[in-house]
């Protein structure tokens, strides 16, 4: 059976550099078009963490020279590897689905998220990107705005909040590609971060995870399905310990109570999971699951994976 779903691709389907990410998405186009060659309706979303990091590193570098160009906004940042990865993933998505005779348009877009500017995250900004800087230059970058906190006496860092998505702006956008047989990439790197102030939208200082932002836009435009894919091929309890077990089905009250007992850890699997409920808990026959690239037919299927329903 059809189904519409939002594909939420990890790190480690995009490659870590330039050369890696080209090899990467060729890779990762071929599965995702396994899934639509059944039939399924697909939105892709990715991470962005190695290439938003290299953007940043590169005018950070830029802005120590003689030419002294400025340190870009994390929000532009963002944009900047939504179009860099986007323009390798959707040639590789072209040429994937032309290779098996499949005529079907696609197209990245420029994405971005709404956050809350009382979001708590922004309270205590704990995300650190960028390279480190002296105590004399992290106080210009102060001065300048900028939030720097010392890590582990290396030196000094830019730090930003990860607040949660309220609203996908171009969501309507989605949808009208989505009901056109289209296939769309978006909320790349979890959206720019975005603020409303009326009718206009200012960069927030910010990453938003790309699992809860998969998850807002799944509800968004009406999903059946959110796939969240990591390295791993189904969620675990008491992971790498003697009693580890491995999860086919996650029901949500499982899922917190889980979570409150500190099974998933809060830089990998945790956010995961808290997405993949979320989704689920939206509306009753809405389902999600997380599993490995090159499972995630099998894992419609019901073949493997952990599925996370109400």
């Amino acid at each position: 059976m059809s189904k519409k779903i939002v594909l939420a691709l990890g790190g480690n389907a995009l490659g870590e550099d330039l050369a890696g990410q080209m090899q990467a998405v060729k890779q990762t186009s071929e599965a995702i078009v396994d899934l639509i060659a059944q039939g399924h309706q697909v939105v892709v979303t990715h991470g962005n963490g190695p290439q938003v990091g290299m953007i940043n590193l590169a005018f950070e570098a830029a802005a120590r020279t003689e030419a002294h160009t400025p340190m870009l906004p994390m929000s532009v940042c963002v944009a900047l590897s939504q179009g860099y990865i986007g323009y390798d993933l959707q040639n590789a998505l072209r040429e994937a689905l032309l290779s098996r005779n499949l005529d079907i348009p696609v197209a990245t877009l420029i994405t971005q998220v709404e956050v809350n500017a009382n979001d708590e995250a922004f309270l205590t900004p704990t995300k650190p990107i960028g390279s480190f800087f002296s105590r004399e230059d992290a106080e210009k970058l102060t001065r300048q705005g900028y939030i720097m906190k010392e890590d582990a006496g290396r030196g000094y860092r830019r730090v930003v909040a990860s607040p949660k998505p309220v609203d996908i702006i171009e969501k309507e956008t989605v949808k009208t590609m989505m009901n056109a047989c289209h296939v769309v990439i978006t909320v790349g790197g979890g959206g720019i971060p975005v603020i409303r102030e009326g009718d206009h939208l200012r960069g927030a200082s910010a990453v938003i995870d790309k699992d809860w932002a998969s998850a807002k836009l799944a509800e968004m435009i009406d999903a059946d399905m959110l796939i969240i894919l990591t390295a791993v091929e189904k969620v675990a309890i008491n992971f790498g310990k003697p009693d580890e077990q491995w999860l086919d089905m996650l029901s949500l009250r499982d899922a917190e109570r889980f979570i409150a007992e500190g099974h998933f850890a809060k830089g990998s699997m945790l956010p995961k999971v808290e997405a993949a409920a979320s989704f689920a808990r939206s509306r009753p026959g809405r389902q999600a699951l997380i599993t490995v690239l090159n499972k995630a037919r099998e894992g419609i299927e019901g073949k493997t994976g952990t599925l996370i329903t109400q």
